[in-house]
């Protein structure tokens, strides 16, 4: 595939693949901050590396600053994860001068990443999210009695790496009685962080559809579309390893619906992901906004939906995309991760490597290889002996 460069300010990438190339297969540069031997440092659309290994998040604003102030036109600032978005969003009036910015209101951000702040938000609108409660584990104190209606799910208030780096708990765990707290709180203590409590809708992960919306400075619906979750890793409350574009019109259609009426009540300008479970009624409960850039953007591309070059279109005052609807069907995975979850789900593997040929949306690509060749080619010549050493290979 080849794609056609367009002249005009850089995209600026907190991301990883998933983000860099719906820029990049709109022909848009992108300059991405990340380490030299990274998958994104390698990519056909990375014009710029802006290396950073990771550290103080001060030094990385300034390194940001140093970067926008140099170019002839302002970036359009990227970004894919929490943590990123919440440094951008409290130094939007510093990197303004020198980025143009896509970001939902300083107050909603802080709100909807973190899920205590969230749920109040939810409950004064009457958002349709499941009863939560929240919870301090700190030392000496024992599980709280609580007036909700088991099984529970907990999860941190905002993702942090204290929680990710206890092992076995993933992006939630289930408790299926007030004995399951009791056992887990003394787990909980050495974490140090507050916590929710929540109640499970039934079902697998399969029911989790979500919308996926930008919603321009007019207030208009600039673009859209919807998907469900195939394969999680872990299988219970794990991270997304393959994904699938629902169709908007038909069985999407309830879930864009309350999408665009739950944008409306928050007052939401930019992009954002609705996340909602379906419960064996049918009925959808909201689980959490994103109002950010994600790896599902990948997928909308491909299908026919790009909004990151939507964003990138009406920030840099250029031709917006032609609106489209996104081909129901499509599909992303992660390679790696999604062999482990479909070993776990029972695929076999003949027709698993079946439709990982079939899917559209996946991080190694013929036409981009160095994203993944390049990193292991590194720590192949680095195992040589410095006198057999070759030059290091340059970029394509």
């Amino acid at each position: 595939m080849k794609t056609r460069t367009k002249a005009g300010p850089l995209a600026c990438v907190l991301g990883d693949m998933d983000l860099v190339r719906p820029l990049g297969l709109a022909g848009i540069r992108c300059a991405v901050v990340g380490p030299p031997g990274g998958a994104t440092a390698h990519s056909r659309f990375t014009a710029q590396l802006i290396s950073w290994e990771g550290g103080n998040e001060g030094t990385l604003v300034d390194r940001l600053l140093r970067f926008g102030a140099a170019q002839s036109q302002k970036p359009v600032l990227y970004m894919e994860e929490d943590a990123q978005l919440l440094m951008v969003s409290r130094n939007r009036d510093r990197l303004a001068s020198v980025f143009r910015l896509p970001l939902a209101d300083a107050d909603l951000v802080e709100t909807l990443v973190d899920k205590s702040r969230f749920q109040a938000l939810a409950e004064r609108l009457d958002l349709p999210v499941p009863r939560t409660r929240r919870l301090r584990p700190l030392p000496g104190s024992e599980a709280p009695d609580l007036d909700l209606r088991y099984p529970l799910i907990v999860k941190p208030l905002t993702r942090r790496p204290p929680w990710d780096e206890i092992e076995g708990l993933g992006k939630a765990i289930r408790l299926d009685g007030p004995e399951e707290l009791r056992a887990l709180w003394p787990r909980l203590i050495p974490v140090g962080i507050e916590l929710l409590a929540q109640e499970l809708i039934p079902g697998p992960e399969t029911r989790i559809e979500s919308h996926h919306v930008y919603i321009a400075a007019d207030g208009g619906v600039a673009g859209e579309f919807t998907g469900r979750k195939i394969r999680t890793y872990p299988v219970d409350y794990g991270h997304s390893t393959a994904l699938t574009i629902t169709d908007i019109d038909g069985k999407g259609a309830d879930v864009a619906a309350l999408g665009r009426e739950i944008a409306a009540k928050i007052g939401l300008r930019g992009v954002a992901k609705f996340d909602f479970k379906r419960d064996p009624d049918g009925r959808l409960h909201l689980l959490e906004i994103n109002p950010r850039f994600n790896l599902w953007h990948h997928l909308g591309a491909v299908a026919g939906v790009n909004l990151p070059a939507m964003v990138q279109a009406d920030l840099t005052g250029r031709p917006r995309p032609a609106p489209s609807k996104a081909r129901p069907g499509a599909c992303w995975c992660h390679i790696s991760k999604d062999r482990l979850a479909a070993r776990e789900s029972g695929v076999p593997t003949v027709r698993w490597l079946a439709w990982v040929a079939r899917c559209e949306a996946k991080a190694i690509t013929p036409d981009d290889p160095m994203p993944f060749l390049r990193p292991k080619l590194d720590r192949l010549l680095a195992l040589m002996p410095g006198g057999m050493r070759p030059a290091r290979l340059a970029k394509p």
